[in-house]
Order: C-alpha cells, then sequence, then structure tokens
C-alpha cells in the first residue's frame, strides 16, 4: 500500500465536565442479590473451581429501562477482596458505586457485603457489569440491557426476539494465580486456553462439540443480538455465516445503522446487531476470532457457537463457517470501526462540546522497568510495564477517591502532565526513549465546567505498538453533562492495565449540591492498611480543593475539525502511518488516518514546544480516528 501501517494512535476525544444538570423523571427503581461464590465448571476437558455470580457463568443479567436505579448487594463468599464496576453507566455525581478497586472504593472482603447504587440516566442500549479487581473479571461479569421507557421505542423496526451473545474465555489455570505470577516474574502473563461465547468454546475445541452454544431462530424473523466483549487481552472478529450483520448501537448509545459481514469489537466494547434469517433452513456456525496487532503472544483460536433455523430439514454433513479476517487484518479492522457513526438524531441528539478550553495529549506506550542483575522475565531480563505519558500508574492502598474527599495527603499527586514528558519519534524507531517510565500514583484534575479535548498518541516504544481501546469510566466521549468525581482511565487489554497503562481523572465540583460529588453511603469497604483519618473537627467532612494552577488552562486554541466526533465509551486505537508534525504542510485529505511524532531526538517538552505541539493538532487528525462519529 506504499505505507508502513502501525497501530500508534487513535484517541482524540471531546468531553464537557459538567455535572447534575441532566434532567430526567425517576424511573423504577430495582433490587438485586449478588453472591460471589467458588464453583466448578468443566471446559477442554478437566474441572476447575473459579469465582462466579450466583453459580454462572457469564454472570446474571440486568435489565432496566432508560431513568431506573438498581441497588446491587454484593454478598463475598469468595476468596478474596472483590469490586464490581458498572460499565458504561455514567453515575452522575456518585462514583461511590464506580467499583474500581482503590481507585473509588476498597475490596468488598469475603464474608462482607456491599449495596451499590447504580443510576441509569441517558444509557440506552446495551452495556455490562465485570468484577474490577485485578484479573476477576475474566469469570465474574454479565449483560446490562437498557430498554427504551414506555411509549418510547427503538429508533429501528422492533425486533421479533432479542438475544444477549457475551464474548468471553477460557483458562486452564487460575486467572487470579496467572497474574500474579505474572506481576511476580515480570514477564507475559499465560495467554488463554479458549475463547467462549455465552459460556461455551464451541465445536473447534477438545470436549466441547457436547455443549456449544445455539441460538434457534425462525424462518424469515429479526433478530436483535445484544453482543458484548468480556475477553481479557485480545479483540475479536465477530461473523454469522451467510447472515448480514446491521449494527445500530454501541456501548449503550444508537448508532446509524450499518450493514456488514463481520463486526470488529474490543475488549470492553458492546454492540447492538440486527440479523434476519433469510437464508435456507440450515445449521449456521457464527465464529469469534481474534484481531491482534502485535509482536506480543496472544490466543489464536476460534470460538463458535451455532445459529439453528427451527423446522424439519437434514442436518448437513458441513455446516457453512464465515470468512473471518485473518488475525492481523488491519484493513479490515479499520473498515469497519471507520463506517461507525452515531445517531445523532433529534430523539437521540449528540450535543458535543464546541468551546474546547483544555486540550490533553497522552502518549500510550508498553514499557520496562529495570531489575537487578536481569533478574526478571521480561526483556533484557527486565519486567514488562506500561504507561500514560510515561507514569507507569501505582494502585495505592487507599481508594483515590475517599482520599480526595476527605483530604487526605501522601495517597495520589496531582501533577499528571497534559502533555508527553518527551517528544521523540512516536511512531518510528525510537530506540530506548521513554523506554523506562517513572512510577507513581498521578491524577489529573479538570474543573467543572472545562471542556477537554484529549489526544492519546500510540507509541513503538520496545516495538510494541499495537490496539489501546481506551476506557474512562463515568463518560462518553462525546459527552456533554456527567457528574464530579474521581473516574479511572485505563486501556482495557487487562495486562496492560495491570503493568500501569492507567491514571485518574478527578473533575472538581460545581456551584451547587446538585454538581458535587453525592457524600458517601453510610458504609464503604474499609480499606485494609489505614482507615480514614478524622478531620481536625473529628468530622470526615468533605474540604474545600482547589486544583494547582497549571490545571486551570484557559488555552482556546483552534477547534480541531474532530470537534463534532462522537465516541463511544471504549475508544479503539486503529493503525495509520506516521507524519511529522514538524512539516507545516496539511496532510492529505485522501489519508483515513493521521498520526504525528516529534524530533527524533529525546528532549524534555518546553512551554513553547508544548504550545508548538497543540498548535498543530486541529490540522494533525483530519480524517476519521475513533470509532463513532456525529454528521
Amino acid at each position: 500500500m506504499g505505507l508502513k501501517w502501525m497501530s500508534l494512535i487513535s484517541g482524540f476525544l471531546a468531553l464537557q465536565f459538567l455535572g447534575g444538570l441532566l434532567c430526567m423523571a425517576r424511573g423504577n427503581v430495582l433490587r438485586y442479590d449478588f453472591v460471589l461464590k467458588e464453583t466448578n465448571f468443566t471446559r477442554l476437558c478437566s474441572t476447575k473451581s473459579m469465582l462466579t455470580v450466583n453459580g454462572s457463568f457469564p454472570g446474571p443479567t440486568i435489565q432496566v429501562y432508560r431513568g431506573d436505579t438498581v441497588y446491587v448487594n454484593v454478598h463475598n463468599q469468595g476468596l478474596y477482596g472483590v469490586t464490581i464496576h458498572w460499565h458504561g453507566v455514567r453515575q452522575l455525581t456518585n462514583p461511590w458505586s464506580d467499583g474500581p478497586e482503590n481507585i473509588t472504593q476498597c475490596p468488598i472482603q469475603p464474608g462482607t457485603n456491599f449495596t451499590y447504587e447504580v443510576i441509569f440516566t441517558t444509557e440506552e442500549g446495551t452495556l455490562w457489569w465485570h468484577a474490577h479487581s485485578d484479573w476477576t473479571r475474566a469469570t465474574v461479569h454479565g449483560a446490562i440491557i437498557i430498554l427504551p421507557p414506555p411509549p418510547a421505542t427503538y429508533p429501528f423496526p422492533k425486533p421479533y426476539a432479542e438475544e444477549t451473545i457475551v464474548l468471553g474465555e477460557w483458562f486452564n489455570g487460575d486467572v487470579m494465580a496467572i497474574i500474579n505470577d505474572a506481576l511476580a516474574t515480570g514477564g507475559e502473563p499465560n495467554i488463554s486456553d479458549a475463547f467462549t461465547i455465552n459460556g461455551q468454546p464451541g465445536d473447534l475445541y477438545n470436549c466441547s462439540n457436547g455443549t456449544t452454544y445455539h441460538l434457534v431462530v425462525e424462518y424469515g424473523k429479526t433478530y436483535l443480538l445484544r453482543i458484548i466483549n468480556a475477553v481479557m487481552n485480545e479483540e475479536q472478529f465477530f461473523a454469522i455465516a451467510q447472515h448480514n450483520l446491521m449494527v445500530v448501537g454501541a456501548d449503550g448509545a444508537y448508532t446509524k445503522p450499518i450493514t456488514t459481514n463481520y463486526i470488529m469489537i474490543t475488549p470492553g466494547q458492546t454492540m447492538d446487531v440486527l440479523v434476519t434469517t433469510n437464508q435456507s433452513l440450515n445449521l449456521y456456525y457464527f465464529a469469534s476470532t481474534p484481531y491482534a496487532d502485535t509482536t506480543a503472544t496472544f490466543d489464536n483460536t476460534t470460538a463458535t457457537a451455532i445459529l439453528q433455523y427451527n423446522g424439519n430439514y437434514t442436518r448437513p454433513s458441513s455446516i457453512p463457517f464465515p470468512p473471518l479476517p485473518v488475525y492481523n487484518d488491519t484493513v479490515a479492522a479499520g473498515n469497519f470501526t471507520t463506517r461507525l457513526r452515531a445517531l445523532a438524531s433529534k430523539k437521540h441528539p449528540v450535543n458535543v462540546p464546541k468551546n474546547i478550553t483544555t486540550r490533553i495529549v497522552i502518549a500510550v506506550s508498553v514499557n520496562q522497568l529495570i531489575c537487578p542483575n536481569a533478574s526478571c522475565s521480561g526483556p533484557d531480563g527486565n519486567r514488562l510495564s506500561a504507561s500514560l505519558n510515561n507514569i507507569s500508574f501505582v494502585t495505592p492502598s487507599i481508594a483515590v477517591l475517599q482520599a480526595y474527599y476527605n483530604g487526605l495527603n501522601g495517597v495520589f499527586g496531582s501533577d499528571f502532565p497534559s502533555v508527553p514528558p518527551y517528544l521523540f519519534n512516536f511512531t518510528g524507531d525510537v530506540g530506548n526513549n521513554t523506554l523506562y517510565p517513572s512510577k507513581g500514583t498521578k491524577a489529573r484534575f479538570i474543573k467543572y465546567g472545562e471542556a477537554v479535548e484529549i489526544v492519546f498518541q500510540g507509541t513503538n516504544v520496545q516495538g510494541a505498538a499495537e490496539n489501546h481501546p481506551m476506557h474512562l469510566h463515568g463518560f462518553s466521549f462525546y459527552l456533554v453533562g456527567t457528574g464530579s468525581g474521581v473516574w479511572f482511565m485505563h486501556c482495557h487489554l487487562e495486562r496492560h492495565t495491570s503493568w500501569g497503562m492507567d491514571t485518574v481523572i478527578i473533575v472538581t465540583n460545581g456551584p451547587t449540591n446538585a454538581t458535587s460529588i453525592r457524600p458517601p453511603p453510610a458504609y464503604m469497604p474499609p480499606c485494609s492498611t489505614s482507615p480514614l483519618a478524622p478531620l481536625p473537627d473529628g468530622s470526615l467532612s468533605k474540604p474545600q480543593f482547589v486544583p494547582p494552577s497549571s490545571h486551570a488552562s484557559t488555552s482556546r486554541l483552534p477547534l480541531s475539525s474532530h470537534a463534532n466526533l462522537s465516541a463511544s465509551a471504549v475508544v479503539s486505537f486503529t493503525r495509520m502511518p506516521s507524519v511529522d508534525f514538524r512539516s507545516r504542510s496539511r496532510p492529505s485529505p485522501s489519508m483515513p488516518f493521521m498520526a504525528f511524532h516529534g524530533p527524533a531526538q529525546r528532549r524534555r517538552t518546553s512551554s513553547s514546544l508544548s504550545q508548538k505541539l497543540l498548535s498543530h493538532l486541529p490540522w494533525l487528525f483530519p480524517g476519521p480516528s475513533l470509532q463513532i462519529y456525529s454528521p
């Protein structure tokens, strides 16, 4: 193609940090009980005990109408502390129930329980819940279905029936032991032994064809498939043999309908897909296989299930199989993701911030930490690591939210940088540039009401350029109107999160109670190392906090052409050519993706150089780079 394509960059986000301004009628109140417990399951010819919710894999489905509130009482009868995250639910001014361990809460210890208040506002479609403690989400996850409140209807013809399809994976070993061993040695964690569809690996694996998931359908009907990628570390191609897929939603929001014969869905992402059963009465495979543009090891196997037409016919000797792209087909991945657009209709508007007040550039890298005497199992005897802006995140022992709300010092720093600390050839031969990151618990403060534009710059540090599905808790990336609070931002490839590809966004309080963090519930799971210290007056009341002046930028650079983008809550990095930002000529509009890089030599970012970098942003990204866009 004349250009060397690399997984280098994608995220270009516009967010406005306003809280408490969504006026919605309160809906129903529902209650669920989740019991975390060890349960025996048999897959791939062997049986093991693993952590589940209510003894099922995948876990139970939560179904609500838009605007409902759900209380989920989580009883931990397992072996270790766990938290639960409600992925894609914005939780306006209520970060206390968001769930990431030691970010918004400490874990629910064995033998205790904790009740989450999950507040649904504008979300509609399919989301999911999952454990957010180490790698427990591999077996602890389930669907969230958010229906339009009556008398509202779908923005597409009502389907004949609906079905949830959870793409997951199976590890023969204990997932907590796998990640703990990897973190202890500094090497890659073991890959999974199989992918699954609704908990079953399918016909291509040993001891599995008797339990393959079947979806029985009637001829001539349209079905809504709610597809969730709960896989830990691999993006997935998904298709159904001889059937077209019409994508109508993603991550709790509707999209403009597109027809395709496959989708590419990243870990953490959901898609709503219509399938019309208009083929001959037969059995048809649907399949999920990895998309992996990486030099890292990955599970290169295929999960299958069967679309089974109801009726009288002879079972075929060979079941039709869908033609899926090969594992490293970056063109196929890009061709799909660049077609997605937000619905942006009158009933489902997208109100994108147009007056950007703050711009942040975040370099995303896989790195190394030096081990004495080359004693670790990573490259060159070092420890594998990952970073955002060359800072590898260290999870604190006290939850960041509790420390912030109660004014505890020494838990986190407020100096996460707004631009990469070093400029180098991000996309080329980077040498040892930023190979070794610093470590720290750094947060980025955002003032209430700021409209923020974030650019994620992928890098080729240690030759490890690849897609990174970035997830920001509490927000959709085209969003106008969510809450103040403490929100976790991280890569949704689980090994990268474990290595430190994370940070925290803290949105300060607005001028009213309705635009401020709610008081915490009467009970929060205690942190294991230290109780919250009382303030001088003996209370735990919220202190006044003024962010550093460096976080209160009022710069108003020219608005990028991406101000009208509309992205899902999970952003997938895509492949694109390298463009030297020093060149003043505008990139060709025919190029679908643009990256930028700075001088090849390593240098600290001076104030003038940072402004030069930011001043190029309006034209560096003329084409699509995120997954969903407004018109």
